[in-house]
């Protein structure tokens, strides 16, 4: 259709279009797109303002130019048949608006994926606050290690596949579902154009605060998903959100329950779970059936309950306990959640994406389970559009529970985020303090890399806590670690 927005495309025929071009490729999502298109047998380029590593050196090894910065030229250059435009691209791009000038056909990231791959296939869609990332990189796992040959994309760096995206010949496509907006001329969440056959829902707890008003609204979006889901599909939901359990019923389809909680009303629990330094192991509880014993190599009652939505789904998809049980075995983790970066002079520096509070607390409890005898400094940005808000600042005060010591980044003004509304970091330490924990806060990364570097001791684990880059802490840190242990 034409309009105002220029040559928007809902949907299109794969066989249609040969030539794609993606304006904003270096986020990402877009690059990992752009690398599943190009597997997919699709000439693509992509433009940005900034290319940097590593998404600059995953797009050069996947035969994909990135043209900087944004311009119209760009697209003579290119030649696309379909451009698509990324959810950061504004209005007033000087490449997206020579796009609708030249009414060449464009689509998002989100309609374009729903339209060239999961119109066909089984899609399943990871939704939900906290877990995303994780649970549909496991889910994908499982089901490559049964055989399946899926296509999956999901928002982070999965350990097994040195990669965020894979092109199968299978039924099944595990996508991320996210509930962030579509593109400039789309408000609407990303997930509704995902067509769930089968679905998680993980958690329903506000976030966003930059685009949805309050919980209400937040939820609404959720609301609109399950809705997607049709007769014969499932949606697996997570019994500790009595919310989302209440949004599930809305949903057409068959609709099963999980918690991580033993003897608790739902369709599958866990029995004797145990930690250790290998990860999780945990008896599975299948409407008061025991179905077996599995071991999971991570840790937390978090990933416990993302594991059960995972085994739940993929009963739902025909896999057996022992398929199930395999891949779980055998999952590595993503990059980035709870992922050990280096132990340098006996201190442990580990880097995890947390920054919900109830993410905080989760990731904090979990390393804790594991690492029961080490002291645990957690160091923490709170660095997105919700976090650096004061919307959680009481929650944030009681999330640090577990960590001997904590470090808390004050966040850069930011000017979305009114003076009124932003996070008292000075009184969320405060808060810290009254319970018994170290606490301290920086306004310079710097001055904080110095100060981990010089007071961390050996037995030590570094729990990194951030959405963002953080200024470069981590590889500041591990620098300043060998400078002072003698390593190299």
């Amino acid at each position: 259709m034409a309009d105002d927005n220029g040559n928007v495309l809902e949907t299109i025929t794969p066989g249609a279009v040969r030539r794609i071009h993606l304006v904003g490729v270096a986020g990402t999502g877009m690059g990992s797109f752009a690398g599943m298109l190009k597997a997919a047998g699709y000439d693509v380029t992509g433009s940005d303002e900034n290319v940097y590593p590593p998404m600059s050196d995953m797009l050069r090894a996947w035969g994909i130019q990135a043209l900087t910065p944004y311009s119209p030229d760009n697209l003579d250059k290119a030649k696309p048949d379909l451009v698509i435009i990324g959810n950061v691209i504004r209005r007033v791009n000087p490449e997206a608006t020579a796009v609708r000038e030249r009414r060449i056909a464009q689509m998002s990231f989100p309609a374009a994926l729903g339209s060239l791959f999961l119109d066909r296939a089984h899609s399943v869609v990871v939704a939900g606050t906290h877990g995303k990332t994780t649970t549909s990189s496991l889910m994908a796992h499982v089901l490559v290690e049964a055989g399946k040959d899926p296509s999956f994309l999901v928002g982070g760096v999965t350990q097994n596949y040195s990669g965020n995206y894979r092109v199968g010949k299978g039924p099944h496509f595990v996508v991320e579902g996210d509930e962030y907006d579509t593109a400039y001329w789309d408000k609407g969440s990303k997930f509704l154009h995902y067509r769930p056959k089968t679905a998680i829902l993980t958690s329903v707890e506000f976030d966003h605060a930059d685009i949805f008003r309050d919980l209400p609204h937040y939820e609404a979006t959720f609301d609109k998903f399950v809705r997607l889901i049709p007769k014969d599909g499932r949606l697996v939901v997570c019994a500790a959100y009595p919310n989302a359990v209440k949004l599930a019923q809305a949903c057409p389809g068959q609709v099963v329950t999980y918690v991580a909680k033993e003897g608790a009303d739902a369709d599958f629990t866990p029995r004797n779970v145990r930690f250790g330094p290998e990860g999780a192991r945990f008896e599975v509880v299948e409407r008061g059936t025991v179905l077996g014993s599995v071991l999971l190599p991570l840790s937390g009652m978090h990933n416990v309950e993302n594991t059960l939505s995972v085994i739940a789904a993929a009963r739902g998809l025909g896999l057996s306990f022992e398929e199930i049980a395999k891949g779980l075995a055998t999952f590595q983790g993503v990059k980035r959640r709870q992922e050990v970066r280096a132990e340098i002079g006996g201190v442990m520096v580990m880097d995890d994406f947390a920054h919900h509070p109830t993410a905080v607390r989760e990731t904090i409890a979990a390393i804790r389970h594991r690492y029961p005898d080490r002291r645990l400094w957690a160091i923490f940005e709170p660095r997105s559009n919700t976090s650096r808000r004061n919307i959680h600042q009481e929650d944030y005060a009681h999330a640090f529970t577990g960590a001997n010591r904590a470090s808390l980044k004050v966040p850069e003004r930011h000017d979305k985020v009114p003076v009124d509304e932003e996070l008292n970091v000075p009184r969320v330490t405060e808060a810290l303090k009254s319970q018994g924990i170290d606490a301290d806060s920086s306004t310079d990364v710097p001055s904080l890399v110095e100060r981990v570097a010089r007071e961390s001791q050996p037995g030590d684990v570094l729990l990194v806590m951030s959405n963002g880059a953080f200024g470069g802490f981590i590889d500041k840190l591990l620098v300043a670690l060998r400078a002072r242990f003698g390593e190299k």
